[in-house]
Order: C-alpha cells, then sequence, then structure tokens
C-alpha cells in the first residue's frame, strides 16, 4: 500500500480522462512522449518516498528555529530539496529558453502532489519559487528574466511572495510597505511583510522576494500597488551574489503544521538600504502577483489534496490490517474478529475519503490542464475558454479541497481510533499540516467572495454559464450509458439548483441588496463547488464505464471502486446542495444581521 499517492489514479486521471499524452502533438511540447512522463511520475515516487517522506516525521518535531541568528531546518530537508531540483522538478513547466523542461503543468503538478503527499510542508518552498519564476517570466524584463529564472531553476535561489503585512492582514487595500525611486531604475524599499514562508533559510546562496509595495503619490488603494523584486543579497548583472540588501529577520511564526519550513516575518530597509527592482509598470503590481496567486491557489489546492490523500491512503491499509469486533450478523464471541474494513461504518468514512481526494485531484489536475489549454492550444477561440474557465473555477480549486480534503483527515484519524490522534502514527500530523490551507492564499471566505461577487457575474455572467454549459455536456455524454443515467440526472437537476439559486441572488444585487447578495457566500462557495466536483466525477466515470468492458481482470476493481465513489458522491454529498440552495434563496439574513453586543 503506497503512503502517497495511488499511482494508478493519477496515470487514470493523466492519460485516460484528460488525455495529457496528446498534448505532444504541439509544437511546445514535442520533445516529450508518455514514456517521458512515466518516467517523471516513477522519480517522484521514488524521492517522494525516499527523501520527503523519510524527514516529515523529524522536520515536524524539530521545526525550523533560530539559532545563532539563521534559520535552520531538519539537515535532511536541504538534501530532499536538492534532490527534487536535480532531477528537474523545479524547472518542470519553465521554457528551455531559461533552463526548463517545457513539460505540461498538468504533469508537473501530478508529480508536486507525489511530493507533497509525502511532506506538504517542505513542498511550500519549491511550489513558491516555481511561481516566482513564471510570474517573472510573464511580466518581468529580459534582463529580469536573464538574471534570475536560471538561477531559480537550478536552486541557487528560492523564491518567495510577500503581500501580507502585519496590521493588514488580507487587506492589501492598506500596505504600507514604501518604494521610493532612488535613481531611475532602482527603488528604496522599507516596510514590514508577514507570512513569508521560506523567507529565510540556508538551503540557496539566495532568496527572491516579490514585495507589493506603494510608490509615493500613486493612486489610493489596490490601484496603487506595484510589484518589486528584492533579492535577500544584491545581485550584479551576471546575477552573482553580492553585499546583504537590508531584508532582516523578524521572527518566526510557530505553526501548527507544516512546520518543517520556515515561516517568517520579515522587515525591508531597516538601515534605509534595501533595494528593489520594479516589475513591469508602476501600479499594476496586484495585476502581476495575480500570476503566482493564481498558480499558487492551484498548489494550495493540490497540497489540501495531496495531504488528505495520504491520510486516506494509510487509514486504508489500517483498516484492512487492524482486526476488531465481528460483523452483526455474527454474535460468536469465539470466533476471528475481522478486519475493521469490513464494518459499514469504516467502509462509509473509507468511501467519503476517497470520494474527496480523488475528485479533488482530479480537480486540481483538470485545473492544471486548463493552464496547458491556454498556454498551448493552437485556436485562440479555445485558448480564450480555458482562461475564462479557469478564472471561475479557481476559487472552487483553492477552497473546496481544502475544506473536504481536510474532512478526510478527520476521517482517516477516526478509523485508526486512539491511535489516531497520537503522534506514534501520521494522520494526526497530517490533519494539522492540511489545516493549514483553509488560510493559505486568501481565507476560504475571500474566495467565497471572489466567486459570488466577480467570477459568477463578470462579463456578464459569461463564465458561469461556460461553466454550466461544460457540466450540461458530460450529462449527455453520460445519458448515452444506461449504468450512468441515474448520476445524469441527478447532476442535471443540481446544475439547475444552482442556476436558479445563482438568479435569485443576482437579482438581489440588482435591486440593491447586495449585503444580502454576499452575506452567505461562502454557502454559495460550497454549494458550487459540491456541483463542480459531481461533474468532475461524473466526468470519472464515463471513463471508468467505457474502460470496465474490455478491462483486464486485475485492472477491473480499480474501475470498479471509480464507480462506487461515484456512486457514493452523488447519494451522499450531492443531495447537499438542495438544503443549501434552499437557505442561500431564502437571503436569510442571521449573519448580516447579528449585533456585535450581542454575542
Amino acid at each position: 500500500m503506497s503512503k502517497t499517492i495511488n499511482r494508478r489514479d493519477i496515470d487514470f486521471l493523466l492519460f485516460e480522462v484528460f488525455g495529457v499524452d496528446r498534448l505532444c502533438e504541439r509544437d511546445y511540447f514535442a520533445a516529450h512522449d508518455r514514456q517521458v512522463f512515466n518516467l517523471m511520475l516513477d522519480t517522484a515516487e521514488r524521492l517522494a518516498a525516499g527523501h520527503f517522506l523519510g524527514c516529515a516525521a523529524g522536520g515536524d518535531r524539530n521545526m525550523a528555529e533560530v539559532i545563532d541568528g539563521r534559520v535552520r531546518l531538519v539537515p535532511q530537508a536541504k538534501f530532499a530539496m536538492d534532490e527534487m531540483i536535480d532531477a528537474g522538478f523545479v524547472a518542470a513547466s519553465l521554457d528551455n529558453e531559461y533552463g526548463g523542461l517545457q513539460m505540461p503543468v498538468a504533469v508537473a503538478n501530478a508529480c508536486m502532489a507525489i511530493f507533497q503527499s509525502a511532506n506538504i510542508g517542505l513542498c511550500g518552498l519549491p511550489l513558491l519559487t516555481i511561481g516566482v519564476a513564471n510570474l517573472i517570466n510573464a511580466c518581468g524584463s529580459a534582463e529580469q528574466k536573464s538574471v534570475f529564472i536560471p538561477r531559480l531553476l537550478n536552486g541557487s535561489c528560492y523564491g518567495t511572495m510577500c503581500l501580507s503585512e502585519p496590521h493588514a492582514g488580507s487587506s492589501l487595500t492598506d500596505i504600507r510597505t514604501r518604494a521610493e525611486l532612488v535613481d531611475g531604475i532602482n527603488y528604496r524599499i522599507t516596510g514590514s511583510k508577514m507570512w513569508i514562508t521560506g523567507g529565510e533559510h540556508e538551503l540557496s546562496e539566495n532568496i527572491v522576494h516579490m514585495v507589493l509595495a506603494k510608490i509615493p503619490g500613486g493612486p489610493a488603494g489596490v490601484k496603487g500597488i506595484s510589484l518589486f523584486i528584492v533579492p535577500r543579497y544584491r545581485v550584479d548583472a551576471e546575477g552573482s551574489v553580492g553585499e546583504s540588501n537590508d531584508v532582516s529577520l523578524a521572527g518566526l511564526n510557530h505553526k501548527m503544521g507544516q512546520r518543517i519550513s520556515p515561516n517568517c516575518a520579515l522587515n525591508f530597509g531597516e538601515n534605509n538600504n534595501c533595494i528593489g527592482q520594479l516589475v513591469g509598470e508602476q501600479h499594476r503590481g496586484l495585476e502581476y502577483m495575480f500570476h503566482m496567486m493564481n498558480e499558487a491557489r492551484i498548489a494550495v489546492g493540490l497540497a489540501a489534496v495531496s495531504a488528505g490523500y495520504a491520510g486516506y491512503m494509510y487509514s486504508l491499509g489500517y483498516a484492512r490490517e487492524r482486526t476488531q469486533g465481528r460483523l452483526p450478523q455474527d454474535k460468536n464471541p469465539a470466533n476471528r474478529m475481522v478486519p475493521i474494513i469490513r464494518h459499514a461504518d469504516v467502509k462509509r468514512m473509507l468511501l467519503a475519503q476517497k470520494s474527496y481526494v480523488e475528485g479533488g485531484l482530479a480537480l486540481c489536475l483538470f485545473a492544471s490542464s486548463l493552464v496547458d489549454e491556454e498556454k498551448t492550444h493552437p485556436d485562440e477561440s479555445a485558448r480564450r475558454q480555458a482562461h475564462l474557465l479557469l478564472d471561475v473555477l479557481i476559487p472552487v480549486v483553492k477552497a473546496w479541497p481544502s475544506e473536504w480534503c481536510l474532512e478526510a483527515n478527520k476521517h482517516a484519524i477516526q478509523i485508526l481510533g486512539g491511535y489516531g490522534y497520537t503522534q506514534e502514527y501520521p494522520v494526526e500530523r497530517l490533519y494539522r499540516d492540511n489545516r493549514l490551507n483553509m488560510i493559505h492564499e486568501g481565507t476560504n471566505g475571500i474566495h467565497g467572495i471572489d466567486l459570488l461577487g466577480r467570477k459568477v457575474v463578470m462579463h456578464n455572467g459569461a463564465g458561469f454559464e461556460l461553466v454550466m454549459g461544460e457540466i450540461a455536456r458530460s450529462v449527455e455524454t453520460a445519458r448515452a450509458h444506461k449504468e450512468l443515467s441515474e448520476y445524469a440526472s441527478g447532476l442535471n437537476r443540481a446544475r439547475k439548483t444552482v442556476v436558479d439559486t445563482t438568479a435569485v441572488l443576482t437579482a438581489a444585487a440588482a435591486s440593491g441588496n447586495v449585503a444580502g447578495f454576499m452575506a452567505n457566500s461562502s454557502l454559495y462557495l460550497d454549494m458550487f463547488g459540491h456541483l463542480v466536483i459531481a461533474w468532475i466525477w461524473l466526468k470519472q466515470a464515463i471513463v471508468a464505464q467505457r474502460a470496465l468492458s474490455g478491462a483486464h481482470e486485475s485492472d477491473r476493481p480499480f474501475y470498479e471502486g471509480k464507480l462506487r465513489a461515484c456512486q457514493y458522491y452523488f447519494h451522499w454529498e450531492l443531495p447537499k446542495i438542495t438544503a443549501q440552495a434552499e437557505l442561500l434563496s431564502s437571503l436569510d439574513a442571521s449573519c448580516l444581521e447579528m449585533p456585535e453586543e450581542a454575542f
């Protein structure tokens, strides 16, 4: 039994459901084929099991700490990271021009999911580094690209994103970090940033911080935010490391989970000597940062899936081996105890986990495939459609797995019973690790506001209609299989429920009740997310049903497992949206109107 992610599931999603190997027909991916993809996946499994998993528990018990003014991680962390970098995983999806491998994002993220399921905390460092490289590639100057991207990919630099500030949290409107022009090119950066994963460490010779700051005299609010490259140590035109850039560690945040990686508070310009380079144009920093933030939101969703998946695999293995009790029809105490997997309630918890983590993984890899479509599809209209579809789904990709794959971790603990909440077993650590993802890259409440308040209504609802149209097409495809007709009808009813509920809410906003429209946006996100995951499960079921008739005997249990998990999701999970829709449509004001003094 795998201790990370079921490789058969990854292969099923990449090659049978999403057909990622067909991307090799495009010029950008022409150097690759399925054999190359399999080699990368095999290598990820080997390194994850051999190095990342090996330091997960130790890194949790011996969290990052400051020793003699330096941030120290467990020694195995650097070796594990160096192995990942040397094998090309940080460079996987970047352009050949800068030392990248030009692999599909879907394949690169599938590999990363394997690493994340072994050690979610350590994976935050390469994911941010990849994001910084992509951001500079998309928005930086030619010089910035040539100086920083190769070094980010070869491990001599790591990257961070510096948005939040101690007083402002997620409210970027209120950031105070300043950037003042010094010599026509360079800016003097002063301010403090909070919650910076990888903000200080000794794993690399330099760290590249992407810092949001305001240039004096710029527009108020988020329209006045600019983006700057601020290295830990200054670099010359060749990228060689020089003197300190006046970036100092203010302290470490002591987290409940993902404790192997340092989470820092940083001060920029304590000595008024911190220099940054402007990325792109002034006052477009938040727009640029969204290149990295959307990528990071997929990564957070994938991390949540991976931690949930690891807990599922461990509890599944435990349930098969742990004997306890007897079946209801067997009252003879002289008979042997049975493995707990035979008890219906344990099967319920395993099915719930399977439906959450396999549905969440499929969603994250689907979103990753949309990134590939947006970048490389030969037809411009198809690229625009992929962009729009992804834009609407991003809040769900981040928030739904971080909510429901945490629920999977809860079930994993429950299956182990008393052992589940002890440190001798990994499931309690996985739960703590995963709990952070509901907050990372914007709290789930923020993503509810984003989905209902912006994504659903943007472009006169074009993105929302696109999602609903894609769901309707899958319904029609499923109806060709009599075994799936029940699920096709159920998904279509759920789709109509979400459409009708959305119409009620948007009508309230149009009539001036904006507060009522937005008051229950978190519940809307949950309802919308449950619909999307049902759609993703139906897509999997269509492929599994087609494959089942001609499947080798050894492969039949896998496809049957997919169909059973789809059945569970449609019978146990999808019906939840009915009650959610009723509450949303009532425009209930319980939360909105609760007086502060009444708490």
